[in-house]
């Protein structure tokens, strides 16, 4: 139950929890450092344009905190200096605040707090820090600016409520909360002073530390006895008892083509005089210029006399080609002939020794198959192990957090507020109704049986050892010859190749099938990609801008033929995608082809692109068609099996850069780092880069890089990744060049 009775900003037990319009709960002296000012003459305009500088004293007259008991609860609640800050310039010195906080080499967007597991993402703390000389009475002088708006974004759903002019006093105080948390501490404080549960003196000493992982408390000596720091007690993480100080809790050219020039120019046979100008279709001649004019010629059709040169020229060569592959086939023929003949005198004198080796090769495949099924037995074993394994553990969590649920559930029943209990009773309702519904059907059946399906059949291989013999061919077959490719049907699309081929006419060796290799598009070995009776095979999932070599041959009973000639085919330089319905989260929302996306939930969901990458540059971008409220959006690759109910970058399988209308966030492994000065807002451009040969991942928005390369050493398969909330439509461009020219990051003022 702890968990629901800690603040989603600072991580520690609510102190003052108020009530958001959400419905979610933060402590007051947290909701004064995510609170946001900004003057109403400032609302409309672009992020990077609101001008910098101390808001007007009574924006930092509602920011600081007061000598009352909710300052004194913010100092106890929220230790370090950066969680007991204004959020954004909420006093006089914010402009200084957000230098340093921009400057820091430890901040990453949230503060130096120490999470709980319900830290949102965009929760912007900045460190307090002393304001600059002058900055009160530069705060006091007018500057033509108009009143100050405040807002407050939930850290947990991301919705934005306006303050009125009470402030954060104008949210309601959660009493009952309070009250829980209050008794929660009493009972805690209880146990503070702690015995140790395995002395076997009487009174037992005092507790030293306590194992997260066993839940006993040790003193010194049974510490070292029962549980020394080796064996499978060295990743045991011992803490100091509950209560003390730093235990779980605690709150911290050249010449012509007609020849040389010495040659003599030819003239016309009926006029010595003039040279040959001219083409007689008609009479498939030459002619010169009088001809036409005098002579038979001129009614008759006449083109230009080196046109007509040129374009018989290419004919002839067209022939000659022609011609000149079936020499080819010819002699390839007579090759394959003379093999032949090599072939059978040296299959007699082997086949003798092959006979013998093939028996012995039956006997040592039947020990090898042995070993196989065995194995099988033994993985079909652990793997009926690690499911029910799996699902024990999978279904102790879940009962782990329903119970929680129930416990804190069964306390506000307990409370004789009913003010207080209306207030969050529907929020509790709906969550006790979200966790019963996850407990679908079928949820506590197992999913394996304690019976194995596996049933040896060995009578058909007995029969044909009995059975085994020659082979008697009624016909006097030959291996198939050579396929044909038919260049004019292979193609490319994207990261795909297609490949078409026949078999030669008037060839009367019957084919069973063909096999299809393709090399590994670097030049390496070839290896087979396909082996059926087809003569059409598109192989998918190749590397983008890469040169595949392609080869086919043929088979049948006799053995297999002789490989055709080998295709060469590259793969397109850029990638065209779009998102994928298929592999998406169920909340998201797909229009204008798959290429524009947006969401049902007011929670991050992920969607994942078309395209898989691994080798080459990369580059898209995605065009913010809408931004409400604030939200943070986060774009960048992610394995097909990423998880897709929450941020992207929160698990180990996405790489992202999360971003809000003001800064952005690289973020892997719920890390985050590289806050750069930049957001979004409607109708910015987020581009993704991705290089695979330098094995990096950049950013940008709207041209401007965001900082260094986000990840280094980046390397797999990856997909393009974005996960947003309904606060947020954007549309896809793919298929562009990799930027050339881009703008140097933009970094923070010292």
């Amino acid at each position: 139950m702890e968990e629901e009775l800690k603040c989603p900003v600072c991580g520690s037990l609510f102190r003052e929890p108020i009530i958001l319009p959400c419905s979610h709960n933060v402590c007051l002296p947290c909701a004064r450092t995510i609170a946001v000012q900004t003057p109403e003459s400032e609302q409309h305009l672009p992020p990077l344009l609101h001008p910098r500088g101390p808001p007007p004293p009574a924006a930092a007259a509602a920011a600081a905190p007061g000598p009352g008991p909710g300052a004194a609860a913010g100092s106890a609640a929220c230790p370090d200096s950066e969680c007991a800050a204004g959020g954004g310039g909420g006093g006089g010195g914010g402009d200084h605040a957000d230098k340093l906080s921009l400057h820091s080499e430890t901040d990453s967007g949230y503060g130096s707090y120490t999470p709980s597991l319900k830290s949102p993402n965009g929760v912007r703390v900045l460190p307090l820090v002393p304001a600059p000389p002058g900055a009160a009475a530069a705060a006091a002088a007018p500057r033509g600016a108009g009143p100050a708006s405040s807002s407050l974004t939930c850290p947990q759903c991301h919705r934005s409520a306006s303050l009125d002019q009470r402030g954060l006093r104008g949210f309601q105080r959660n009493r009952l909360l309070e009250a829980i948390v209050q008794r929660y501490q009493q009972g805690r404080a209880a146990a503070a002073a702690a015995k140790c549960q395995l002395c076997d003196r009487s009174p037992a000493e005092p507790a030293a530390v306590l194992c997260e992982q066993c839940e006993v408390l040790y003193c010194a000596a049974c510490q070292l006895r029962c549980h020394p720091a080796r064996g499978p007690f060295a990743k045991h993480r011992l803490v100091p008892p509950p209560g003390q100080p730093g235990a779980p809790g605690g709150g911290d050219g050249g010449k012509g083509a007609g020849g040389g020039g010495g040659r003599k120019v030819p003239t016309c046979a009926e006029h010595d005089l003039e040279n040959y100008s001219m083409y007689c279709v008609s009479c498939r001649s030459p002619v010169c210029y009088q001809c036409l004019e005098e002579g038979k010629h001129g009614k008759h059709e006449v083109k230009a006399l080196g046109a007509m040169w040129k374009q018989h020229k290419a004919q002839l060569s067209q022939a000659l080609n022609g011609v000149s592959d079936k020499a080819k086939e010819a002699k390839e023929f007579l090759v394959q002939l003379k093999n032949l003949l090599q072939q059978i005198q040296e299959n007699g004198l082997d086949y003798e020794a092959c006979l013998v080796a093939q028996c012995d090769a039956l006997v040592d495949a039947l020990t090898r198959q042995k070993a196989k099924l065995l194995t099988k037995v033994t993985k079909e074993r652990e793997h009926k192990l690690k499911v029910v394994w799996d699902q024990i553990n999978h279904c102790t969590l879940k009962l782990r957090q329903s119970t929680g649920l129930m416990e804190y559930c069964l306390e506000v029943i307990k409370e004789n507020d009913p003010s207080g209990f209306l207030q969050i009773s529907d929020a509790l309702i709906k969550r006790v109704q979200v966790s019963q519904e996850q407990w679908v059907k079928g949820a506590l059946e197992p999913k394996v049986s304690a019976e194995f399906d596996l049933t040896l059949d060995s009578e058909p291989l007995l029969q044909s050892i009995h059975q085994l013999d020659f082979i008697q061919m009624k016909f006097p077959f030959t291996v198939p010859p050579v396929p044909l490719l038919q260049l004019e049907k292979c193609c490319t699309r994207n990261n795909s190749v297609t490949l078409a081929w026949r078999m030669p006419p008037l060839s009367h060796n019957p084919v069973e099938g063909y096999i299809l290799e393709l090399d590994d598009g670097d030049g390496g070995q070839f290896r087979e990609v396909y082996v059926g009776k087809e003569t059409l095979c598109t192989i998918d999932g190749l590397h983008f801008n890469s040169t595949y070599n392609a080869r086919v041959k043929a088979f049948n009973s006799s053995g297999v033929g002789p490989y055709s000639k080998t295709v060469i085919l590259q793969t397109s330089d850029v990638a065209w995608f779009t998102f994928d319905p298929s592999s998406a989260h169920r909340d998201i929302v797909l229009s204008n082809d798959n290429q524009t996306a947006t969401c049902n939930s007011y929670d991050d969901r992920v969607v994942l692109g078309t395209a898989a990458f691994s080798k080459g540059v990369h580059y898209w971008e995605l065009h913010v068609d809408r931004y409400d409220n604030h939200p943070d959006p986060a774009f960048g690759i992610a394995r097909i099996n990423v998880v897709k109910d929450m941020m992207l970058g929160k698990d180990d399988k996405a790489w992202a850069m999360y971003v809000d209308n003001n800064r952005s966030w690289f973020m892997h492994c719920n890390s985050h780092t590289n806050r750069t000065e930049g957001g979004v807002s409607k109708g910015a451009t987020v581009g993704v880069l991705l290089d695979l040969n330098k094995h990096n991942l950049t950013f940008y928005i709207n041209g401007q890089q965001q900082g260094p390369p986000a990840f280094e050493n980046v390397e797999g398969v990856f997909m393009p990744a974005l996960s947003l909330n309904r606060n947020v439509q954007v549309t896809l461009h793919t298929g562009l060049e990799v930027p050339q020219c881009v703008k140097q990051p933009k970094l923070p003022n010292n």
